[in-house]
């Protein structure tokens, strides 16, 4: 499975993003494919945050305009929400423990214990994703 972080996200809808026509490519490839594609809540609640923010600089959206868009994501057959079942408290706490994780890794801490819990492979830009143990992640824009 697929599993996306927000930054891909971010970059293939900003359109004065460096990364724009790359991510953009990659991210209409996938959600047009047949493989599954995994969209943890807080990757879709970061790109809703963050693209609607106007005093955040690049291309940003109207709220109706970003929701329309986490919809278009979800009305793909390969798309679906991922959220954390009943073991997801034992790989979050390992995640911050062994990957050291703290403050805002946090977060990255728990999207990398989801994209275990679901045997994922986590598509994001961002290294710091390395300091997970047992974690498998690439980035699709190198």
């Amino acid at each position: 499975m697929i599993v996306l972080d927000a930054n891909i996200l971010l970059y293939a809808y900003d359109s004065t993003s460096a990364h724009h026509a790359k991510a953009r490519s990659w991210i209409e490839q996938i959600f047009s494919g047949t493989a599954a594609v995994g969209l943890p809540w807080q990757t879709a609640a970061a790109f809703l945050r963050i693209m609607t923010n106007p005093r955040l600089p690049g291309e940003r959206f109207s709220l109706q305009e970003a929701v329309q868009v986490v919809e278009s994501w979800l009305e793909q057959p390969n798309v679906r929400l991922l959220a954390p079942g009943d073991d997801h408290w034992v790989l979050f706490r390992q995640m911050i423990v062994e990957g050291q994780a703290q403050g805002p890794l946090v977060t990255d801490a728990q999207l990398a214990a989801l994209t275990i819990e679901y045997g994922g492979m986590l598509h994001t830009t961002d290294r710091d994703f390395a300091r997970f143990p047992g974690l498998r992640w690439t980035n699709p824009l190198a």
